[in-house]
C-alpha cells in the first residue's frame, strides 16, 4: 500500500486540489492510503478534535470516500511544519501532500511558510497542488500592497497577512473613499 500524508488548513480550495491529485495516483482506489492530517496548536484541543470538524477536512474526507481511496483522518498538535515531518515518520508515509498558498516573495521571507519548510526537511517526496481558487479570480485584494486572497465563502479580512494593512477590500466592491458621489 502506497501511504500518503495528506494534511489539510482551513481552506477548502486547498484541500480539493490536494484530494484531486491524490485520487489521480495510480490505482488509488486499490494501492493507496491517505492520512488526512490537521496540526491543531494546543494539545488539549487536539485530543479532543479531528480534521473532519474543519470544513476542509471533512469536503477531503467524503471526496476520497467517495473515490474509493482509504483514509484516514489523524491529529497532531504543535508546529504545523514539526508536526506534518513527525506523522509522515510515524506512518512512514511514501509522499506528504501539501496545499500551498500564493504569497508574494515578500510575504514569504516576512511570514515563512509551512510547505517550505516541509520541503526543506522531508526526507521522503513532497508534492505541493497549490490552491484550486488561484486558477479564479480572487476575492479579495489588500490596497495597499496587493496581495491577492482566494477564499470560498464571504469572509472579512481585518488584516492583509503580507504587510498588515487594514485596506483588505472585496475585489469588485468599492470602498467608499473610491466610490463616485453624487
Amino acid at each position: 500500500m502506497y501511504t500518503v500524508l495528506l494534511p489539510v488548513d482551513m481552506a477548502e480550495s486547498r484541500a480539493t486540489a490536494q484530494v484531486e491529485t491524490a485520487i489521480g495516483l495510480p490505482n488509488a482506489s486499490e494501492d493507496v492510503a491517505v492520512k488526512l492530517l490537521h496540526v491543531f496548536r494546543e494539545a488539549d484541543r487536539a485530543e479532543e478534535a479531528s480534521p473532519l470538524q474543519l470544513r476542509a477536512g471533512e469536503h477531503a474526507y467524503e471526496q476520497l470516500e467517495d473515490a474509493g481511496v482509504d483514509v484516514e483522518a489523524v491529529t497532531r498538535y504543535g508546529d504545523p511544519a514539526a508536526g506534518i515531518l513527525e506523522a509522515a515518520d510515524d506512518y512512514d508515509a511514501d509522499m506528504i501532500l501539501l496545499g500551498g498558498r500564493k504569497r508574494s516573495p515578500l510575504g514569504s521571507v516576512l511570514f515563512g511558510s509551512v510547505s517550505q519548510e516541509v520541503t526543506l526537511d522531508a526526507e521522503r517526496p513532497v508534492v505541493v497542488t497549490g490552491d484550486r481558487e488561484q486558477q479564479h479570480l480572487p476575492s479579495h485584494r489588500c490596497g495597499s500592497c496587493g496581495e491577492e486572497y482566494y477564499t470560498d465563502d464571504d469572509l472579512e479580512i481585518p488584516s492583509c497577512r503580507n504587510c498588515g494593512g487594514t485596506k483588505v477590500e472585496r475585489v469588485g466592491e468599492e470602498s467608499e473613499e473610491s466610490a463616485p458621489t453624487a
